[in-house]
């Protein structure tokens, strides 16, 4: 059962993909410190941020799936990030990896926003 989005299965996909990013990122050089490094980070954690504020959003639907499209938005600013990574090879193998993983975090997010009122108080609130 989902008590918090700490539970939810995209947050804990888009926490470690966060991370990962995060620590992969820490060997750029540093002329992309306030360009690609600092703007791949903001966006995958901003990801996990928009999750957990989507989660309490849920007593109101519109706002709930607007947070759930931010997240969505983010994911998908993380994969053009990963490209441009990838296009001055930062990142090579690692690429195809994460970008499958965002496809999935955003598959799981487009269900929940579809599926809002599965999630928001108003309709159920064992969830």
């Amino acid at each position: 059962m989902v008590r918090d989005f700490k539970d939810l299965r995209v947050y804990e996909q888009a926490f470690a993909c966060a991370s990962e990013i995060f620590r992969l990122s820490t060997d750029w050089p540093p002329s992309e410190r306030y360009s690609m490094t600092d703007q791949i980070r903001r966006a995958s954690r901003s990801v996990c941020a928009n999750i957990g504020e989507a989660w309490f959003k849920r007593d109101y639907p519109k706002h709930f799936s607007s947070k759930l499209s931010d997240a969505l938005s983010e994911a998908s600013e993380t994969i053009v990030w990963l490209d441009l990574a990838a296009e001055h090879g930062y990142v090579s193998n690692e690429v195809d990896n994460f970008e499958s993983r965002y496809r999935s975090i955003i598959g799981g997010l487009v269900k929940m926003k579809v599926n809002a009122d599965k999630w928001c108080h108003t309709q159920n609130d064992d969830k």
